[in-house]
């Protein structure tokens, strides 16, 4: 080997390394950035199921509390609000307004024991609470690729490659802790 193949040898080193290297971050930072969107997609799809079964809860509930007007609308409400968010940010708060409104509506239903019995009812909640299972493992698997995408994006030399090519960190999907008293209802 001559003079020149080794320097051509160590500039191809000098240079090839940390091109690979570059490519490949960009690579794992384009593959977290579809995981984490898949990941919102799946939480999303479990929430649209949610909100799709609200109506036929509350249909089942009205037929036994028909003067519980306010809590419906409550519920109609939050269920609306729902359909119209678009970020993260907003889906989350709709959810934290659907829940505290569907626990008040499981509030009011604790008065009607024959509407506790009744078998379309017993469906429904159970259905709501599998989803309601889903959501949770949903949005902690959402979380954990989002912290991964996020610490990805600002670690050495990650963070240089995150930079050039415009990548954002993502927001985590938060609602609210389910309160451990029980809502209160007031029938004035």
């Amino acid at each position: 080997m001559g003079a020149v193949s080794i320097v051509l040898l160590f500039l191809l080193i000098v240079l090839g390394v940390p091109i690979l290297i570059a490519i490949f971050i960009y690579n794992r930072l384009v593959t977290l950035r579809n995981r984490s969107e898949n990941a919102w997609h799946q939480i999303d799809v479990q929430l649209q199921k949610r909100a799709d079964l609200v109506p036929n809860l509350v249909e089942t509930v009205k037929g036994y509390a028909a003067h519980e007007k306010t809590v419906f609308e409550e519920v109609t409400k939050a269920r609306s609000i729902y359909s119209q968010a678009g970020t993260v940010k907003e889906k989350a708060d709709a959810t934290n307004m659907l829940t505290s409104a569907l626990k008040t509506l499981f509030a009011v239903v604790e008065n009607y024991p024959e509407l506790k019995a009744n078998q379309n009812f017993l469906l429904l909640q159970e259905e709501l609470s599998g989803i309601e299972s889903k959501i949770a493992y949903a949005r902690q698997f959402y979380n954990d690729v989002v912290m991964t995408f996020n610490n990805t994006q600002q670690v050495f030399p990650s963070n240089i490659i995150a930079n050039i090519f415009g990548f954002k960190p993502r927001e985590y999907f938060e609602i609210e802790e389910t309160k451990r008293e029980a809502p209160k209802v007031d029938f004035k």
